[in-house]
């Protein structure tokens, strides 16, 4: 009986993770239909790639407070300024190096060097709240190849990032447009030389980042990134047509009242409970008895 009860739970448990998951796909690629969907309107304009080398002076740099901490790299210790981090594709020292520079008199930087090919980057992880942000840094670069992802500034994650730097540049402001949606969300803004896929060599400077909330988006404002959107259309789909999930639904929903039917219920029922046998007499009593009586 107690086999019985614990073959029937598991095959319960069994059908309940396959509904989740079939739930979880058809909800995955009605995510993604409804983001197609939101990216074709007019909600948000759609990303422009900018100009790699186009330079932004100072003035056109959205005016605000900077929501970054130690956004102009002032303070920290030995080689870490304060609330950045490091992080890479490959995180050997061999491969990368991470500086940060704050001699007396001259602007704090952040550089990032790639001895070898590498996606590596400052970060900063941030909570934003609903709303369109600016978000950018200047930048210089050393000997960075074409071909691959240059400079740039970035969301880690893929596909958000500002255009890109590339050979030997000098100092040119780069940034992105983000929107975040009602719920909020938070991010980390990455210094970045290298991407996705796209690793590179030299050396990238960065000074000056900036994360500064809108009251309204620019009218020339490139690119331009709904975080919503974006996270959304990057869920995986799920292998099969939706009429291929409902079906595979309902003969999940089958197997569930067929496995009720042979289980039944009572099989679930606690097991009786079995009444322990009377103590044992004394050694001494049962000899006592068992010794017949001398005359």
């Amino acid at each position: 009986m107690h086999l019985k009860a614990a073959l029937h739970i598991a095959a319960i448990a069994a059908i309940e993770f396959a509904l989740a998951t079939a739930a979880m796909q058809l909800g995955a690629t009605l995510c993604r239909a409804d983001a197609g969907t939101r990216s074709t309107t007019a909600a948000a304009p759609a990303p422009a790639a900018a100009s790699p080398m186009a330079s932004v002076t100072e003035g056109e740099t959205p005016k605000g407070p900077n929501l970054l901490v130690n956004g102009d790299f002032a303070t920290g210790s030995g080689n870490s300024p304060d609330s950045w981090r490091t992080g890479g594709w490959y995180e050997a020292p061999t491969v990368t190096s991470y500086d940060w520079l704050h001699a007396p008199g001259s602007e704090p930087e952040l550089v990032v060097n790639n001895r070898q090919p590498n996606d590596a980057r400052w970060l900063q992880t941030m909570t934003l709240q609903p709303g369109w942000y600016y978000v950018g840094a200047e930048v210089r670069t050393e000997q960075v190849p074409n071909g691959s992802a240059g400079a740039s500034i970035s969301l880690d994650e893929d596909s958000m990032n500002s255009a890109d730097l590339h050979g030997s540049a000098g100092w040119q402001r780069l940034g992105l447009y983000l929107k975040v949606g009602a719920h909020g969300a938070d991010v980390d803004v990455a210094l970045r030389l290298g991407g996705f896929g796209s690793l590179n060599t030299g050396r990238a400077f960065f000074r000056k980042a900036r994360v500064v909330k809108l009251d309204a988006l620019p009218a020339n404002a490139a690119p331009t990134f709904d975080l919503s959107v974006v996270r959304r259309s990057l869920v995986a789909p799920p292998v099969g047509k939706p009429r291929t999930l409902v079906a595979v639904f309902m003969l999940l929903a089958v197997m569930t009242v067929i496995g009720w039917r042979i289980y039944g219920v009572e099989a679930l029922a606690p097991a009786p409970v079995k009444t322990p046998p009377p103590r044992s007499m004394p050694r001494g009593a049962r000899r006592r008895r068992q010794t017949p009586r001398r005359r």
